[in-house]
């Protein structure tokens, strides 16, 4: 099978496209033939090993995982032995960020993973960007437990993240500011946030208004400059360290304080995430914002865009399969 490979750490041109071996299917187990993944900022870091700390994960000289991509969509090839929940034909869409592969022809998966059948009526390019920043924004919420009511503000929300933590919020109930740039203010505006702050218009830090969380989704701000915005008891909430990996140090200082703190919650992939993001997409409640799109072939260029930081929402990856 084709697929994108690399055998050590740097920039977009370590990728290639060759031939490999197509996966083995163990119990438990399904193949999936991809016909859609992303690239996006974990694929790009992992690449890159940046920042340094990956290496003790994923091989200190050379990386472990030679074939990056976590979120695909596509159609079940082959199943396992044990396999109950799918069967061959199935078109499936999920995520896997232990040992990746799905910037290949062919991924295999366990059949208990963050894996679901795909929502009605999506095709595979629009489905298969649904899980990754919306699995990352997810468990912001959750690890905030903002409910209903609360008044939230995401800052950079035209990132993959950003565009889903809009969404998510707002099928709770929650109230949501907002923040990107020019450009993006009519599509952020229709993802649902009740207002939106043009950033290179005005300093959203001197905001009047007060919140119950602030979701630094693209980490270019900090709890320092966004304190003020926090209520007695409000919550900083970011997606990286931060300089100096302020924001794990903080996330274990501030609680031991009270009133305002910082969280840094760690991932957690859960499978019923993918089942749920399915019920939201055919509710009409949630939809990933794509980008652009681009070939196997083409992954490199993927990889140098998504990397400039201007991407908005998701950089699909089609996978043909005609050759």
């Amino acid at each position: 099978m084709k697929a994108a490979i690399r055998s050590r750490y740097g920039p977009p041109e370590v990728v290639r496209v060759s031939e490999v071996e197509r996966p083995a299917v163990k119990e438990n187990e399904l193949l999936v033939k991809v016909h859609a993944t992303t690239v996006n900022r974990t694929d790009c870091a992992l690449r890159a090993a940046k920042p340094f700390i990956w290496r003790f994960f994923t091989g200190l000289v050379r990386p472990r995982v030679t074939i990056l991509g976590n979120e695909f969509a596509g159609e079940v090839e082959a199943v396992g032995g044990g396999v109950t929940s799918f069967k061959v034909g199935d078109r499936v869409f999920g995520y896997r960020d232990d040992v990746f592969g799905a910037h290949a022809e062919y991924v295999a998966v366990p059949q208990d993973g963050m894996l679901a059948a795909m929502p009605e009526g999506l095709t595979y390019e629009e489905a298969a960007p649904s899980t990754e920043g919306s699995h990352y924004a997810l468990n912001l919420i959750r690890a905030a437990k903002i409910q209903s009511g609360q008044d939230v503000l995401v800052y950079g929300a035209t990132g993959a993240i950003g565009s889903a933590a809009v969404q998510l919020l707002k099928s709770l109930g929650a109230g949501v500011t907002a923040i990107c740039d020019t450009r993006n203010v009519a599509l952020v505006r229709g993802l649902g946030a009740d207002r939106v702050v043009d950033y290179t218009a005005e300093d959203f830090t001197k905001d009047e208004q007060k919140y119950d969380v602030v979701i630094d989704a693209v980490c270019k701000s900090s709890f320092g400059r966004c304190r003020r915005l926090l209520k007695p008891h409000g919550i900083y909430i970011a997606t990286d360290l931060g300089a100096m990996s302020q924001n794990l140090i903080l996330a274990l200082a501030t609680p031991l304080l009270g009133g305002r703190k910082v969280m840094f919650p760690i991932p957690k992939p859960d499978p019923s995430m993918a089942r749920y993001f399915k019920e939201l997409i055919e509710s009409g409640k949630f939809k990933p914002v794509i980008d652009r799109r681009y070939s196997l072939d083409e992954i490199v260029e993927a990889y140098r865009y998504v990397e400039t930081g201007q991407k908005t929402g998701n950089v699909v990856i089609g996978v043909d399969h005609s050759s």
